[in-house]
């Protein structure tokens, strides 16, 4: 993300941003493109959630949640027995997902941490880094330095989501409404799927679980890749 992108971000999402997502996260009444958001991004989690449990392995599994938002990911990662380091640009974001973690048992909290750190500072080692709904925030320039220093993190997997630039969305979804509304202060960038794809297959990873969430508003395709060896 470039300098300025970044410092947009993290302004966004400490100011009107973080209000505007808390609301969209959270369970109160919101606007109908607003619930239609928050049942695409739960889909997404849900996705992620459903194909790591399915492998029968989290207790054994250290994972680095890159964007972790309101811990919406994180906190259930924990609770089904990961070790989860998670980060995100904004403090808010962050001291939010501390407060919601907090509910959990002393058990689930010893295996869930939470820093205030961007993309490009992430460092360590994990079995299965996962970033999900950020790279929309990242430029068709920037996106493939980014990737690669999250898949320099990972031992074994990468799980992104992004905003697929198709032709039918490009027709149907002008880039502002992934995030309508009279706050948006953020550009939002689609990537064609070919393009991550390649990206992955550089840094020596192959797909193994695709998904696709699609709502009235709300867009992401996921892509599970694990390293070779």
């Amino acid at each position: 993300m470039n300098i300025n992108d970044k410092a947009i971000v993290k302004e966004y999402f400490n100011s009107t941003g973080f209000e505007r997502w808390r609301r969209i996260y959270g369970e109160g009444e919101v606007s109908k493109v607003q619930k239609d958001i928050r049942i695409g991004h739960q889909q997404t989690i849900d996705t992620v959630l459903d194909w790591l449990r399915a492998d029968g392995n989290l207790d054994e599994l250290t994972i680095c949640d890159a964007g972790c938002g309101v811990g919406s990911l994180a906190i259930p990662l924990a609770e089904s027995g990961a070790k989860v380091y998670a980060s995100d640009i904004s403090a808010k974001m962050v001291e939010e997902a501390k407060s919601k973690s907090s509910l959990l048992n002393q058990g689930y909290q010893d295996r869930l941490s939470f820093s205030v750190q961007d993309l490009e500072q992430l460092t360590g080692r994990y079995n299965t880094v996962i970033c999900l709904d950020v790279l929309i925030h990242y430029s068709q320039k920037d996106i493939a330095k980014m990737i690669s220093h999250l898949a320099e993190l990972s031992q074994d997997r990468l799980i992104l989501s992004f905003a697929p630039k198709t032709f039918y969305l490009t027709i149907l979804k002008k880039i502002g409404e992934f995030f309508p509304g009279p706050s948006k202060t953020t550009r939002a960038y689609q990537h064609p799927e070919q393009t991550i794809r390649e990206i992955l297959i550089d840094n020596n990873f192959a797909i193994n679980r695709t998904g696709m969430t699609s709502t009235s508003f709300y867009y992401s395709r996921i892509l599970e890749a694990v390293r070779h060896n």
